[in-house]
């Protein structure tokens, strides 16, 4: 009975049934884990190259568009400084030869054209769920740039608030079964803040953009 017993132990010990399965099983799901990652970081990967370029679009026709906030004066008044200086002299001759009107921020409007104009063409770039209100613009008065009595001409900035991005694939859950201790990701990611700044041309309805 013993040695039955210890002969069939034996068997079982040198039995490989199944053992390719199983080992079929392991590498299956890494290679899945693995075709996942790829997927949908190469998804954000693509995503954030549109938005960047979505971003230096957008600012290149806001600095030679009508500007989408409202209050941005059209042409650089005299500032405080006295005497007063003739029209044409560089705002950076000294301080207050124009006036500073400091830095006007808004978020684009359907209401306005600029704003609506760049939404259109930046539209197709950015992810699913972006809403035109999304995209903020921001005149800064800049002391360097332009002179008494011409156009005026801050620094434009236009920066996007994207949707955070969406993981397709439970990367998180398929980490952690394939035995990490942490996930590495959640199911969403915040995205990196997309900002393009450039001196305007003239604020009008420029040819460029």
């Amino acid at each position: 009975m013993t040695r039955a017993i210890a002969y069939r132990l034996r068997r079982a010990w040198r039995d490989e049934t199944g053992a390719a399965a199983f080992e079929f099983a392991i590498v299956a799901s890494l290679m899945l884990f693995l075709f996942f990652v790829l997927l949908d970081f190469g998804r954000m990967a693509y995503s954030q190259v549109m938005a960047e370029q979505a971003a230096h679009l957008a600012a290149r026709t806001a600095v030679v568009r009508p500007a989408a906030c409202a209050g941005v004066p059209e042409f650089h008044a005299r500032g405080g400084i006295s005497p007063a200086p003739r029209f044409g002299t560089a705002c950076s001759a000294a301080a207050g030869t124009c006036a500073n009107v400091g830095t006007i921020s808004c978020a684009g409007s359907a209401g306005n054209a600029t704003a609506s104009e760049i939404w259109t063409a930046v539209q197709p770039w950015l992810p699913p769920g972006t809403q035109i209100s999304d995209i903020n613009f921001t005149y800064a008065f800049d002391q360097n740039l332009g002179f008494l009595g011409g156009p005026y001409t801050p620094m434009v900035t236009v920066d996007f608030d994207l949707p955070d991005f969406q993981f397709i694939s439970p990367i998180g859950a398929l980490a952690l079964a394939a035995g990490a201790s942490v996930a590495p990701v959640g199911t969403s990611k915040t995205w990196a803040d997309f900002s393009v700044s450039l001196p305007a041309e003239d604020l009008a309805q420029g040819e460029d953009g």
